[in-house]
């Protein structure tokens, strides 16, 4: 199978993840009470929108960091990377659902699903690309034993089995994921330093 160079992934990409974040701000309703209480009332919706605007800033940085890591992409990796960009299409309407609900446990799941499903996405175009890049290549070299990669999977089934028992805890684990993942990740600039 032919490969190609990223950079056409990357800009369809970058577009798709900058209409997510558009969507998911068009989504905030503008309150028709113009005092602190109208405001008020609209602080689950800003919180969810906050937090998922985090998680997509932290999918479009890592994924511009695994983009400039790979050297080709094929086919495979074209599909594994829509897998990816279907799950995060699904945030707006997940994060809205959320936080209309006042974090309500099954639309609270339902976000963690679709993170659960993101994660799982992207471990998967990893994989891709370290198929397609064949036994040299810098992106396996780099990422190592990916920790964090393992760990946030493990965590979003644990927060999204929680929402049933305390809603708040499952919240908690969401924004430590998220916490974790802010934290920058140096292992691919680093690598790929080492290789300059």
């Amino acid at each position: 199978m032919a490969a190609f160079g990223t950079s056409r992934l990357e800009a369809f990409s970058d577009g798709v993840i900058a209409i997510i974040i558009t969507i998911m701000v068009l989504e905030l309703k503008v309150p028709h009470d113009p005092s602190l209480q109208g405001l008020q009332a609209l602080v689950p919706a800003f919180l969810s929108y906050v937090l998922s605007f985090v998680y997509v800033g932290i999918y479009w940085n890592n994924h511009h960091h695994l983009l400039h890591a790979a050297t080709r992409v094929d086919g495979a990796v074209l599909w594994a990377n829509l897998h990816l960009l279907f799950w995060l299409s699904l945030l707006p309407f997940a994060t809205g659902w959320m936080g209309e609900n006042h974090f309500a446990a099954l639309p609270s799941a339902a976000y963690g699903t679709v993170l659960l499903a993101a994660a799982l996405a992207y471990a998967v175009l990893q994989q891709r690309i370290i198929a397609a890049e064949g036994e040299g290549s810098r992106l396996r070299r780099v990422l190592g034993r990916d920790w964090k990669g393992k760990l946030s999977p493990l965590l979003y089934a644990a927060a999204i089995a929680l929402n049933f028992v305390e809603t708040w805890l499952a919240q908690v684990i969401y924004v430590l994921v998220a916490l974790l993942w802010l934290v920058p990740d140096r292992r691919i600039e680093s690598g790929l330093q080492g290789d300059a």
